[in-house]
């Protein structure tokens, strides 16, 4: 079993999120205790609000992904579960400005949905498809 996915998905699920929630929540709680400024307060709790859904929507729907020449592992470190690469329809990439995503698409929905994303580590991800040549021609689309 080869881990495919970055050792920094562990770091933007689960530290990121917290500590933007503690710190932006702090001082958000701040400016609603302190303030006068209703427009600041109302401000404050729309962007807080507003930056815990962005974070639920990206970071949080990261998994780990390892796989192997028959099977997927997926974890998103509270529940681990095997799909076997028969149960895989495509694996699909996405360039961003700074970084590279993966979304594993299922042929039936899994525990985790039909859908699971990941970010990629370059030389992992690599070295696993140089060496499953058969199953790269089969799943990623050209």
């Amino acid at each position: 079993m080869q881990r495919v996915s970055t050792n920094l998905t562990l770091f933007y699920k689960l530290f990121i999120p917290c500590f933007w929630v503690a710190f932006f929540g702090a001082a958000t709680l701040t400016t609603l205790t302190m303030s006068d400024n209703a427009t600041l307060r109302s401000g404050m709790l729309a962007g807080y609000a507003g930056s815990i859904v962005v974070l639920y929507f990206t970071v949080f729907q990261l998994k780990r992904v390892e796989m192997n020449h028959e099977s997927v592992y997926v974890t998103n470190y509270f529940r681990h579960f095997r799909y076997p690469l028969q149960d895989v329809e495509k694996i699909v990439h996405r360039n961003f400005l700074l970084f590279r995503t993966a979304t594993i698409h299922l042929r039936a929905p899994g525990s985790f949905g039909k859908t699971m994303t990941f970010i990629p580590s370059s030389r992992l991800y690599e070295d696993f498809w140089k060496s499953h040549p058969e199953w790269k021609a089969t799943l990623i689309p050209s």
